[in-house]
């Protein structure tokens, strides 16, 4: 099947020129000027990938956002230029997948929007996400709706957060290098992919976590690598 995308922008020029390359890729493409037709459009087509843009008309970026995440996994990049870090960790606490600064290559865009759909495919191909709910201590995570919950409170967690964290739950004490949990998620091995990994953690604790600084359920075991424990 063509994957369907869904671009977000108030620049007529950029929605043109994503839409042209995005369909000479092969994408179908649906577009969105502000935020109000971008929530009518997810809510009437079935979409793999969102590309949403913050300075948005009528309904901003990050309310698109999290109204979208509050019922649906599909994974969103964001584009904006605003590109500094408090909204990028904003960003990337409700859930998106992907952060990209204006101004951009339409080329790096194309390639980051491929590699999550082939990471989203692996993902919903994979038999353990055929399994019930886990529950460790007061996370409860059920692979078939994509749901994590904290004490009974939602989180947003993008595709790799939950893969990472689904894995890690359903095999607790256990403990994981990098390498392996490169591995879960189907990439390569390398010094940038280690880093990113060491990043991805830093963001799950923030978002499980009572107290990040000393967690209680994502543990560094040093020299060797992560572990979510049973007994936090």
């Amino acid at each position: 099947m063509v994957p369907r995308i869904l671009i977000v922008d108030d620049e007529p020029v950029i929605l043109a020129v994503l839409k042209d390359r995005l369909v000479a890729e092969g994408f179908e493409v649906f577009l969105a000027a502000d935020g109000e037709e971008a929530l009518r459009l997810e809510a009437s087509q079935p979409l793999d990938l969102i590309i949403l843009d913050l300075m948005l008309p009528k309904v901003d970026g990050y309310e698109v956002c999290r109204r979208i995440k509050d019922h649906s996994t599909v994974p969103i990049v964001i584009l904006s230029a605003r590109g500094d870090e408090l909204d990028k960790v904003v960003g990337f606490r409700m859930g998106v997948d992907d952060y990209l600064t204006k101004p951009f290559s339409p080329s790096e865009l194309v390639w980051r929007v491929r590699a999550i759909l082939r990471r989203w495919q692996k993902q919903e191909g994979q038999p353990e996400r055929k399994r019930g709910p886990l529950v460790v201590g007061d996370i409860f995570i059920d692979p078939g709706k994509r749901l994590v919950t904290i004490r009974g409170q939602s989180v947003y967690l993008t595709a790799r957060e939950f893969e990472v964290l689904f894995h890690l739950a359903a095999h607790p004490g256990m403990v994981f290098t990098r390498e392996q949990i490169l591995a879960v998620l189907g990439e390569e091995a390398g010094g940038d992919e280690r880093k990113n990994i060491t990043s991805l953690m830093s963001r799950l604790r923030e978002k499980i976590e009572a107290d990040p600084a000393r967690p209680a359920y994502l543990k560094t075991v040093w020299g060797v690598g992560y572990k979510l424990d049973p007994e936090g």
